[in-house]
């Protein structure tokens, strides 16, 4: 079970980078433009991470296959971008499987296609696994 506030400062830090990419550049690219400024910008505000690393993917806790995750901070939070005009239900479900086959407890998933930076946060909490 995850602490309802953990990793807060964190996640903030990241949402706070890409306000600052999608202010500059706006909506209209496509994703690989708005993930490498993201990285710019995480990596000015100090952040450690990995950019587009294999990450294993694991079902009854064997390892099954991988995937490539958009950004893993600071070990703990998983990052997806996305570049569409709308979010929809199965981009939610996308991280949730994520966080549960990579094992972690945070996910941000954001949107930089729309005129408005997207975002949200994900917990997997007891009940999701």
């Amino acid at each position: 079970m995850v602490e309802p506030h953990k990793y807060d400062d964190l996640t903030h830090t990241i949402i706070g980078c890409a306000m600052k990419v999608h202010a500059v550049l706006g909506n209209g690219f496509q994703e690989v433009i708005y993930q490498r400024a993201l990285g710019i910008e995480m990596e000015k505000a100090g952040l450690s991470f990995l950019r587009e690393q294999e990450i294993p993917v694991y079902y009854d806790g064997q390892e099954i296959g991988s995937r490539r995750a958009d950004f893993l901070v600071e070990s703990c939070i998983l990052v997806e971008l996305k570049a569409i005009t709308q979010i929809e239900i199965v981009h939610f479900a996308q991280i949730i499987n994520y966080l549960t086959a990579y094992q972690l407890e945070i996910g941000l998933l954001i949107n930089f296609g729309e005129k408005s930076l997207r975002f949200k946060r994900f917990i997997k909490s007891a009940k999701s696994v």
